[in-house]
């Protein structure tokens, strides 16, 4: 099995202080880096799960935490200072010389899809894409998405009150659904997929589609 090295790095932004946690392939051939969403942090199942998955199949995964959540602020700020946290630990991102995959969990995903053009990601994963506030189809964040620019992969769980798969327009990206998951990828105990489960279809499903990433 391929060696995983975990490190942790503080980074100065224009926001503040940003951290980076590496899980690192022995011999990587990509990197990805994800941040969370405007409710949590980088201990979100679905970024744990690749975090301890991916490193094996030659992908270092690079978990970022924006500065509000490093100075310990329970709000989210305004997508223009998440993309000035996220463009300033870019740098660190590419320094390995890797094609680096922008992502993201929810307001994340926002972030990655609004700035991978501007900062040369190789491809944008987004894990519960906000498409909508909930109950709110017509405050559509369609354009973010199909705006990317790059080759883009969306994980979407079927019952994510923010968008289920069915709801999103046509576009140039892929979609996986993880069946009956909200936006957390929680699946219902009376479900018939397990959560073990649901995980599973979320981490082959980015395995996958990174395997396939020239």
């Amino acid at each position: 099995m391929t060696q995983i090295i975990e490190s942790v790095e503080t980074v100065a932004t224009d926001a503040g202080e940003a951290r980076v946690t590496w899980h690192r392939a022995g011999k990587a051939r990509l990197v990805l880096a994800a941040s969370h969403g405007a409710g949590g942090g980088i201990e979100a199942r679905d970024l744990r799960a690749l975090a301890a998955e991916l490193p094996a199949h030659g992908v270092t995964v690079a978990l970022v935490e924006q500065p509000w959540r490093v100075a310990g602020k329970k709000v989210a700020p305004a997508p223009r200072t998440l993309d000035e946290g996220w463009r300033g630990v870019w740098p660190v991102l590419a320094a390995p010389g890797l094609p680096v995959v922008a992502g993201g969990r929810s307001a994340g995903a926002r972030v990655a899809c609004r700035t991978a053009a501007e900062l040369g990601a190789h491809a944008v994963l987004a894990l519960g894409f906000p498409l909508h506030p909930p109950g709110r189809p017509e405050k559509s964040r369609a354009a973010e998405l199909l705006g990317a620019g790059v080759p883009t992969l969306v994980v979407q769980g079927g019952n994510d009150p923010f968008g289920r798969p069915a709801e999103f327009p046509e576009g140039s990206y892929t979609l996986v659904e993880v069946p009956y998951a909200d936006h957390g990828f929680a699946v219902p105990k009376r479900a018939p997929l397990g959560q073990d489960e649901a995980l599973r279809i979320l981490s082959d499903g980015v395995l996958e589609w990174t395997s396939g990433l020239a």
